[in-house]
């Protein structure tokens, strides 16, 4: 785990209702440098995760639904045979906040297990 990733994984999201400006490019860089694997695509980061199966897969989902839940920040997932494509972006702003960057660090800590 990347210095980054493991500073994100230990903060918690804020709520976010609007009224601030999404994350400046010089901004998302590093966060995004900092978490392997994470691409981003416009306005939101993605991830494509490889598993052995489906069970394992869905098993993932599943556990991504619970980081999600406690940070109260919901990624789009899309779930094939035996993998899964997570996507994170602050839809109250209509681009990236931290919130997305932390969330993505604590699914690629969940991946790790």
């Amino acid at each position: 785990m990347t210095d980054i990733a493991d500073d994100l994984v230990r903060k918690k999201c804020l709520p976010c209702e609007g009224g601030v400006a999404p994350l400046r490019d010089e901004q998302i860089g590093p966060l995004l440098n900092g978490l392997p694997g994470w691409q981003r695509d416009g306005a939101k980061i993605c991830k494509d995760f490889r598993f052995k199966d489906h069970y394992q897969a869905q098993a993932f989902v599943n556990a991504v639904a619970w980081i999600s839940h406690r940070e109260d920040h919901h990624p789009v997932t899309v779930v094939g045979y035996n993998t899964v494509r997570v996507e994170y972006w602050t839809h109250a702003i209509g681009g990236l906040s931290e919130n997305d960057f932390i969330c993505a660090a604590k699914v690629d800590a969940l991946f790790e297990l």
